[in-house]
């Protein structure tokens, strides 16, 4: 008696916790399946419950604010609701497959299609913006300092609104020209009548100038002068004419002791400064075959005093005899002026000019003429 027994109670224990260890080992699968059950309903129950609870929410469509009441949790759902659709082009502040939270703000912007005309190319494009400036930026399209739009900056935009944009590029080309000399004539008292002597050699200047070409889309559409300069001054050209009048001096046999002060002829009156007996005529045309020269050429049909030749008018002399622009009265021939010279015109020999090359050539030589040297005047009839 009174003696306790510590094997026995060590052996009741050891049982005890071997079979609780030995329930917890063989239940714990069970037990994590249940929290996990119990976590998953309890997810539901809160999604449930807040999926189902009433949300405002504020949708603005271009600008427009509308404030909507829905216990939709999905953006795409809440558009669904609302029968607002999306197009491939338009802008929404927000992925469609969002979740929705009360008090969100939703934007969504239509784009507009527009034709749009460019660098040479027309195509529809697609933009959110609502005016014409502000829809070229949206399309990062660059506009330079010249180019035109056809529409005006701040109009509203319309679906298929035509714009169309104008490249425009001016070009400045420099160019030259020439100044063309002026020619002075001065009188020389020192120099013979008929004669000319070019004092000074003209010089044509150079005028630069400026020309803007304005290209329109690559094509040349207007040029015009903006600037001119004189780069350098043209030179005049002087030419003395000569004004002294030769000395006549007559040989002794022809004419001497005659003197004849006015004579009559056909109607016509005149002072006689001297009288040519026996003269030789002879006759030509402005034909290359009497003076070298063909039409065309440079001075063909000009007379040494510089007229131009003309029938019933123009006679070649030699001016020791009869002064260059004298007038003469030839008997048979009529009145006549001392306007050419010829290499074979000398002493008292006159060429006398006539248009038709073939009549002159049948003139021949004619001797034994009666020529009144008249003076610078030309005689008018009674």
């Amino acid at each position: 008696m009174g003696l306790i027994s510590y094997q026995d109670t060590h052996v009741k224990r050891s049982s005890s916790m071997s079979f609780a260890l030995r329930w917890k080992h063989e239940n714990l699968r069970l037990i994590l399946t249940l929290a996990a059950i119990s976590f998953v309903m309890t997810f539901m129950f809160l999604v449930l419950l807040y999926g189902t609870a009433t949300k405002s929410v504020s949708v603005v469509v271009n600008g427009q604010e509308t404030i909507v009441q829905t216990k939709q949790w999905v953006l795409q759902r809440l558009l669904d609701e609302q029968a607002i659709k999306i197009g491939e082009h338009d802008h929404v502040s927000a992925s469609l497959t969002a979740e929705l939270k009360g008090g969100e703000k939703i934007y969504i912007d239509h784009a507009t299609p527009i034709q749009l005309t460019a660098d040479g190319e027309t195509s529809t494009v697609y933009t959110t913006a609502r005016t014409v400036e502000s829809a070229l930026l949206d399309l990062n399209i660059t506009i330079g300092e010249l180019d035109r739009i056809s529409q005006e900056p701040d109009t509203a935009l319309s679906a298929n609104l035509p714009i169309q944009i104008v490249r425009v590029k001016k070009e400045i080309e420099q160019i030259t020209e020439p100044i063309a000399f002026e020619t002075e004539k001065k009188n020389d008292a020192e120099l013979l009548k008929g004669k000319e002597k070019i004092v000074q050699e003209g010089a044509p200047g150079v005028l630069v100038k400026k020309k803007e070409k304005v290209f329109e889309d690559g094509e040349l559409v207007s040029e015009s002068i903006v600037d001119e300069k004189v780069q350098s001054a043209s030179v005049k050209k002087i030419v003395a004419i000569g004004t002294k009048n030769p000395v006549v001096t007559l040989s002794a046999s022809s004419d001497a002791g005659q003197e004849v002060s006015k004579v009559s002829k056909n109607g016509v009156t005149f002072d006689v400064k001297q009288v040519l007996n026996n003269v030789t005529l002879t006759a030509y045309s402005a034909d290359v075959a009497s003076t070298g020269k063909s039409e065309g050429s440079p001075g063909f049909g000009i007379t040494f005093t510089g007229t131009k030749v003309s029938e019933g008018r123009t006679i070649a002399v030699d001016p020791k005899i009869i002064p260059l622009g004298w007038w003469v009265y030839i008997e048979g021939i009529g009145l006549r002026r001392a306007e050419d010279i010829g290499g074979a015109v000398k002493g008292k020999k006159i060429d006398v000019y006539y248009d038709n090359h073939e009549y002159a050539n049948k003139f021949g030589l004619k001797r034994g003429y009666k020529v009144y040297v008249i003076g610078p005047k030309k005689p008018t009839q009674n």
